[in-house]
């Protein structure tokens, strides 16, 4: 059987995913930037694409909105394949770039017509439509508003209320709280959970672990790869037990004593150790009494998502500095 007509007929529309990824795999020349990415996302939920720079994100929310061509792989959202259906993908897709796509001059109604006017809307519809995104992110009183003169939490809502205004099924976002300060960022996720209280489907990417814990669901890229996927909490206590961080001057020299003395797993990420322990309390006891002139500090935590990253990839979140290439940019 043909596996594209089998995406399109489902039992039903529940049966469907808000978007779909299979086996996807995307080169730059010699680099590959995807690596067999699979996943699916269920409709009416937030889910994150958590990634350090260079790790896949960008070239990953590309290619779901049809700014890049799919190279291997699959990849549909509501049912409508991305490389067989791009036109159809855009109507069921809002999408909302890390670079401000507003004109600053015009108010932010004006913002809002110009933009019904690239999806056909006008009149009587448009108008209704225009009213109904502003009061959805709470903007209805900033309508007369230039957009030159509002902060950057209320721009990004007016980018998002744009995004919305054809009545998409499902919102990309990347990186939407770039340049946000804390409080127009959490502003910025009161306003998306609200939409997918609405109904819509929201994918984000995010280099921020704060941002990620808010997701539903997470996919965490390392490398073009997808190292882990699950709800945050899910993913955090699959670490098991506590984190130990262990600074010291001879780092190597204490690893492997370690190792020897208490039969553990020591990582080194770099000049500190990392251990995993259920009993960490204890540990920490045990340590300090075992090497006292060789641990400078040590660090007791409950698993995050970064402990979660090192352990799936054995490197720190901020270790992969590489930027994604320049081709990857649309046009």
């Amino acid at each position: 059987m043909d596996r594209r007509r089998d995406l399109r007929v489902p039992s039903s529309m529940s049966d469907v995913p808000a978007i779909l990824v299979d086996a996807l795999n995307h080169h730059y020349g010699e680099r590959q930037a995807l690596c067999d990415v699979s996943f699916t996302v269920a409709t009416g939920g937030i889910f994150g694409l958590l990634g350090p720079n260079g790790g896949g994100k960008t070239t990953l929310f590309r290619i779901l909105g049809t700014l890049l061509p799919l190279q291997s792989g699959r990849a549909a959202v509501c049912g409508h394949d991305v490389a067989s259906e791009p036109a159809a993908v855009r109507r069921q897709l809002g999408v909302t770039f890390q670079s401000p796509s507003l004109d600053g001059k015009l108010t932010v109604a004006e913002n809002l017509k110009y933009q019904g006017y690239l999806y056909g809307l006008s009149g009587a519809s448009l108008r209704s439509r225009m009213d109904q995104m502003l009061a959805r992110v709470g903007l209805s009183d900033r309508s007369r508003d230039i957009v030159d003169t509002l902060s950057g939490g209320l721009k990004r809502r007016v980018e998002i209320a744009k995004s919305l205004l054809h009545g998409p099924r499902v919102l990309l976002l990347d990186e939407p709280s770039t340049g946000l300060d804390p409080g127009a960022r959490h502003d910025l996720w009161r306003t998306l959970q609200r939409l997918r209280d609405d109904g819509v489907t929201v994918l984000v990417t995010t280099h921020l672990m704060e941002e990620a814990q808010r997701c539903d669901r997470l996919g965490i890229l390392s490398q073009g790869s997808l190292v882990a996927l699950g709800e945050p909490e899910e993913l955090q206590a699959s670490v098991g037990g506590d984190c130990l961080t262990i600074q010291s001057n001879a780092p190597d020299p204490l690893a492997e004593s370690i190792r020897q003395q208490f039969g553990l797993d020591v990582q080194k990420l770099g000049e500190a150790l990392r251990i995993e322990s259920g009993n960490g309390h204890e540990l920490v006891r045990d340590l300090v009494a075992a090497f006292p002139d060789q641990i400078r500090a040590i660090a007791l935590g409950k698993p995050t998502l970064e402990d979660v990253f090192i352990q799936r990839t054995g490197h720190r979140f901020w270790e992969e500095d590489q930027a994604e290439p320049q081709t990857a940019s649309a046009h």
